[in-house]
């Protein structure tokens, strides 16, 4: 290279895209600044809804707070369904199962099966859970009660308190003072057949050789 040979200068950005890219903001020397670290995408991905997992189950009473159960009873009632209480090794409280009506009266004495509805149901902030919805014995105080607050927990922030301190049979219902007081439940998508198959997964009493029916008869249960 001669002395007087200027060298020849390389662009980083082509002249026909130096208006495609604008420069990155670099900060001058002795200043911070957290902006060209800042993340602007939305941080959950649009259209994708978190999908939930086994939910608890339980009376509107044990909730011990205000719930609604969803409107849409067409869609997020149950029909009436049967359950047993299966004793589970090393748990103190049996397990509730569902399990096929006629497999039910078969082996099993009338009184060991239940029978009620599962309802979708939330307490103030999203925490859902499947409500045990009364469907027999209906002139029975506890489960007219019962009934009625969560037929009114479809539209109504609502609770039901035993009123077994008082002497008195039933459950005392009551109403948020605010129906405002907590935002409208955001109903999962899920429909609830879903939602009760992940949560009685392995529970499902569906034959005459299910690990849950040998227990409540008292049968050998296979090894293999």
């Amino acid at each position: 290279m001669t002395a007087d040979k200027k060298p020849t200068i390389v662009p980083l950005t082509s002249p026909e895209n130096a208006d495609d890219e604008a420069p990155i903001p670099i900060p001058k020397p002795g200043e911070f600044s957290l902006d060209m670290f800042k993340s602007t995408r939305d941080p959950s991905i649009a259209g994708v809804e978190t999908l939930l997992t086994a939910l608890p189950h339980h009376k509107i009473s044990e909730a011990k707070d205000w719930v609604r159960l969803h409107p849409h009873e067409e869609k997020y009632w149950s029909a009436e369904l049967c359950f047993v209480l299966v004793p589970i090794k090393g748990q103190k409280r049996d397990m509730l199962n569902l399990i096929n009506e006629e497999l039910a009266k078969r082996y099993l004495p009338s009184d060991r099966i239940q029978r009620f509805r599962l309802a979708l149901a939330t307490k103030p902030h999203d925490v859902f859970f499947l409500c045990h919805v009364p469907s027999q014995n209906l002139d029975n105080a506890w489960n007219d009660t019962n009934l009625r607050a969560c037929l009114q927990a479809k539209t109504n922030w609502t609770q039901a308190t035993s009123r077994k301190g008082e002497n008195a049979e039933g459950y005392q219902i009551s109403y948020a003072r605010d129906q405002d007081a907590f935002p409208e439940p955001n109903w999962p998508k899920q429909t609830l057949d879903e939602l009760i198959l992940v949560t009685f997964t392995g529970r499902m009493i569906d034959h005459k050789d299910h690990p849950g029916l040998l227990r409540l008869i008292g049968a050998k249960q296979s090894l293999s």
